[in-house]
């Protein structure tokens, strides 16, 4: 059979994503074929034909996409920062999002100037936050936590192919953020926390990709959305270090609850709220503070009067 102008095919897959109400039907049916083919998206253009086998395996992939399973489980890769995660089923798949939580956390390491920073990533899910700063920063010594065990396997074999691709390891933790045990070993010396918890507040209403795809233990956080965030800053608090920061995301609809959780401890301070791309709240950020027993055990002692 004679080559078949990938054009044509792009244009069938548009419009059976249409169809489907898949929400970035041109996008989707762009990348699809540039993962097919080995390249970069905006080199499509360059590839005016192609085999005949090449276009069946191509709507094999347009027809799983048409089911609304999500694009990252079809090419079985999710980005965050400079790196490429592996995801799958039973594991959370890494938003865009995240990247300006990742770009604020690479900031204040930058800023903060510390040899050897301390990091912890709290419900880590792939992986994504923790690996993409041990990249970023392979000074750092990253900790990372998740509850799931096939989250913790994804999470594992995204380090384990980091570490061979020579980033620094990353140290893996099973466990709940909330456990007010966790990690004692950590307590006061962490530099950095970054946290993209379940957060979405019970009965919201999702887009298949999430819903049917996205583990629920990832996705939803109580009636407020804030069930596991609100435990987890107790943990917070006395993980970081004084001076150290934390970041954490959380739904559109309570970014000033989250605010006001960490404004509501006397061991936080600057607490700023961020917007995401669209202007909505998207994460919350604090540096931790020292309360007055802290200062005052800081302060030196004055020396002794002569009579």
């Amino acid at each position: 059979m004679s080559r078949q102008p990938l054009r044509l095919a792009i244009i069938e897959a548009v419009s059976v994503l249409e169809e489907a109400g898949v929400p970035s039907p041109r996008v989707d049916a762009e990348l699809l074929a540039a993962h097919l083919l080995g390249i970069e998206r905006t080199r499509l253009g360059l590839v005016p034909l192609v085999d005949p086998a090449m276009v069946d395996a191509y709507r094999a992939m347009i027809a799983q996409r048409a089911k609304r399973i999500p694009l990252q489980y079809i090419t079985g890769t999710s980005p965050m920062g400079a790196i490429d995660l592996a995801v799958g089923p039973g594991v959370f798949v890494p938003r865009p999002e995240t990247e300006l939580l990742l770009g604020w956390a690479l900031a204040f390491l930058e800023q903060y100037d510390r040899r050897n920073p301390v990091v912890l990533d709290l419900c880590t899910g792939s992986g994504a936050l923790a690996l993409a700063i041990a990249n970023a920063r392979p000074d750092a010594v990253v900790h990372a936590v998740e509850l799931e065990p096939k989250a913790l396997a994804w999470a594992r074999r995204n380090a384990e192919t980091r570490a061979r691709e020579g980033d620094t390891p990353i140290v893996l933790h099973q466990g709940d953020v909330t456990d007010r045990g966790l990690l004692a070993s950590l307590e006061g010396i962490v530099d950095v926390v970054v946290s993209n918890p379940p957060y979405i507040p019970e009965g919201a209403e999702l887009d298949p990709e999430v819903i049917d795809h996205d583990p629920h233990s990832a996705l939803f956080g109580g009636p407020d959305g804030l069930s596991v965030i609100k435990p987890m800053i107790s943990n917070v608090a006395r993980w970081l270090r004084i001076g150290g920061a934390v970041a954490v995301e959380h739904d559109d609809t309570n970014g000033g609850q989250v605010a006001a959780l960490f404004s509501g401890r006397r061991v936080f301070g600057d607490v700023a709220e961020h917007p995401d791309l669209a202007g909505k709240p998207r994460f919350v950020v604090a540096r931790r503070v020292p309360t007055q027993r802290e200062a005052s055990r800081a302060k030196p002692v004055p020396a002794a009067e002569s009579d």
